[in-house]
C-alpha cells in the first residue's frame, strides 16, 4: 500500500534496522538508518519518490571520474531505458501540464507515475503561490535536468501499488530466463580471493549460526549490497585500509584506504502547519470507519487516498549564501534544498486539528555549509507557508515560526533533523589510475580482477535528488559495461566450485 510507506521502516522485518552513533550536532541523538532487507533492497521500503537530479550533478560525475560516459547527455539513454512512464493515473485525471514527455521513457522496466489521488484545495493554493513567483516558480518536469521550482511528484507506483527492483527487474518474464537464478534466504559475508589480485569467490550463509558456503564465478562478481552493505563486505573480505583492518584482526588482502569513506547523505526536517481543511490525513487516521473504508477501496479497486505516497508536490530550491560560502551544489541550476508538501501531519498527529506539512531537506551537503543551508531551508519553508495564497488556509505553524530567531531555528534543527536515507559514496568512483577512490569509472574495483561494484556506493557526490533514479541509472549503465567487457575477461576455469 503506497500510502503506508512510512510504516515500512524503521524497526520492521523488512529493515536492517541500523542506527547511527550518537550525533554531537543533533543533541547526541542516535538516528535510525533504514536499509531494505530482502529482495528489492531499499526499493521495497522507501517512499518511492523518483527524481533524477540536475544535469550538472551528472556532468560533475563525468568530470571527477574522467569518463564522459557518466555525463547527463550520455546517461539519458539509460534514464529512458529504465523508465515505463504511465500516461494514466489511478484517478484518471488529465496529466497535461504536469510533466514533459520528451524527457521520459515509456517502454522500460520500472513503472513511474504521477499522483493518483487529488488534494484539490492544497494543490490549487500551491499553483497560486507559484504563479509569477521568482522564488517559488512552477517547474513542468523536475526530471528534465533542470529541477528548480515546484512541480508534481513522480513515483515508482503502478496500478496503485509499489514497484520495486524486485517487482520490476525480477518480474515473471525475467525470472523465467534460464540464465537467471535467485537464491533467497542467503546472506553474503565475504568476497573471496581466488588468486593473487583476483576476487571471484563469494562466501554466504543461510542463517547466522549455519555453515558457510562458497561459490566461484567464472568471470566476475558484481557487488550490489548498497552504501552500507558493500563496504561492510569489502572490509570483512580484507579489502580496505590495511592498517585499520589489522587493528580489527582482519588480514589485509588489498589496500584501498577509501573503502567506507567519502560518505554523504541528505538531511530533513518535518515541519507542520495547522490548516483550515477537514480533508487531510488526520480525518481518516482518527476515524476507524473511514480508515477501513480507505483500505477496502484500495484492496478492491486500487483507488482512493492510499494509492500514492503522502506527498503530491515537491520543490527544489536554492539558498542565498550571501557570499559567505563556496557553492556546495554541482552548479548554479542545481538546488541546495528540497521541499515536499503533504496533506497531513508526519508522525502520530495531535489529538485535534488538521495539518499540512512542508518538509525541507538539504540536498547539497558539505560540512562547511550544512547548518547554514538547513536554517535557510527552514526559513524559506516558513516564508512559503506565509504567502497570500495560503491566507484563510494556514492557521499556525508548529514548533517554530517566521518570528523565530536563528538560535531558535538552530535548536529546532538539532532537536528534529534526521536522515532521509540517501547514503552514497562509500565505494566511490575515481579516474583510472587515481590513488584515491574504490572503483574505476568502469566500476571495477581498483587493482583487482573479477570484482565490480554496481550500486549507489560508487557515486563520488550525492545527487541533488532522491537517489532511487540514480541507482537504476548506475545499474543500467553498469550492465552495458559488464556486457562490453565480457568477451575480454579470462574465465576462471578449474576453480573448485563454479556457478
Amino acid at each position: 500500500v503506497p500510502f503506508f510507506c512510512t510504516r515500512a521502516a524503521p524497526n520492521t522485518a523488512q529493515d536492517w534496522n541500523y542506527t547511527t552513533t550518537p550525533q554531537s550536532g543533533l543533541n547526541n541523538r542516535s538516528i535510525n538508518y533504514p536499509q531494505g532487507f530482502g529482495l528489492g533492497g531499499s526499493s521495497a521500503i522507501h517512499y518511492m519518490g523518483y527524481t533524477r537530479g540536475s544535469k550538472e550533478d551528472y556532468d560533475r560525475f563525468a568530470t571527477v571520474t574522467g569518463d564522459q560516459g557518466w555525463s547527463w547527455n550520455n546517461l539519458m539513454q539509460y534514464m529512458k531505458k529504465n523508465e515505463q512512464f504511465s500516461l494514466q493515473t489511478q484517478d484518471n485525471h488529465t496529466i497535461t501540464g504536469q510533466f514533459d514527455p520528451t524527457v521520459h521513457g515509456f517502454t522500460g522496466v520500472m513503472p513511474v507515475a504521477l499522483p493518483g489521488f487529488a488534494t484539490p484545495e492544497m494543490s490549487a493554493r500551491l499553483l497560486k503561490a507559484t504563479t509569477g513567483s521568482t522564488e517559488f516558480p512552477f517547474n513542468l518536469d523536475m526530471n528534465s535536468g533542470s529541477p528548480l521550482g515546484f512541480g508534481w511528484v513522480q513515483t515508482t507506483i503502478k496500478n496503485g501499488s509499489r514497484s520495486s527492483s524486485a517487482t520490476s527487474y525480477l518480474a515473471p518474464q525475467y525470472i523465467a530466463r534460464p540464465n537467471l537464478h535467485v537464491l533467497i534466504n542467503a546472506r553474503v559475508t565475504r568476497v573471496l580471493q581466488t588468486a593473487t589480485g583476483v576476487f571471484r569467490g563469494v562466501e554466504f550463509v543461510q542463517n547466522l549460526n549455519g555453515p558457510r558456503y562458497n561459490l566461484t564465478a567464472k568471470k566476475e562478481i558484481v557487488l550490489s549490497a548498497g552504501s552500507v552493505g558493500t563496504p561492510n563486505i569489502l572490509l570483512h573480505s580484507g579489502i580496505g585500509d590495511s592498517s585499520a583492518l589489522k587493528s580489527l584482526g582482519i588480514t589485509p588482502l588489498h589496500n584501498l584506504s577509501s573503502v567506507g569513506k567519502n560518505v554523504s547523505d541528505h538531511t530533513l526536517l518535518f515541519l507542520s502547519f495547522q490548516v483550515n481543511n477537514n480533508n487531510t490525513w488526520e480525518t481518516f487516521e482518527r476515524n476507524t470507519t473511514l480508515g477501513k473504508q480507505a483500505l477496502a477501496e484500495w484492496t478492491n479497486t486500487k483507488t482512493g487516498p492510499l494509492v500514492g505516497i503522502p506527498a503530491t508536490q515537491l520543490a527544489f530550491l536554492r539558498a542565498d549564501l550571501g557570499g559567505k560560502f563556496p557553492d556546495p551544489a554541482a552548479g548554479p541550476t542545481t538546488p541546495h534544498f528540497e521541499f515536499f508538501l503533504a496533506n497531513g501531519f508526519f508522525g502520530p498527529p495531535p489529538a485535534t486539528g488538521n495539518y499540512m506539512s512542508v518538509v525541507p531537506a538539504m540536498v547539497a551537503p558539505t560540512a562547511r555549509t550544512d547548518s547554514f543551508v538547513m536554517r535557510q531551508a527552514l526559513k524559506t519553508a516558513l516564508r512559503f507557508a506565509s504567502l497570500p495564497a495560503w491566507d484563510g488556509y494556514v492557521i499556525a505553524s508548529l514548533g517554530v515560526n517566521t518570528n523565530s530567531t536563528d538560535d531558535e531555528l538552530d535548536a529546532y534543527i538539532r532537536a528534529h533533523a534526521q536522515s532521509i536515507f540517501h547514503l552514497v559514496g562509500s565505494a566511490s568512483m575515481s579516474p583510472k589510475g587515481a590513488t584515491w577512490g574504490v572503483v574505476d569509472p568502469d566500476l571495477v574495483v581498483k587493482g583487482l580482477i573479477g570484482l565490480r561494484i554496481v550500486d549507489l556506493s560508487v557515486l563520488p557526490f550525492i545527487p541533488s535528488a532522491h537517489t532511487q533514479a540514480a541507482a537504476y541509472i548506475i545499474a543500467e549503465r553498469g550492465a552495458d559495461l559488464i556486457k562490453a567487457a565480457w568477451d575480454t575477461l579470462e574465465p576462471a576455469w578449474g576453480q573448485s566450485s563454479t556457478y
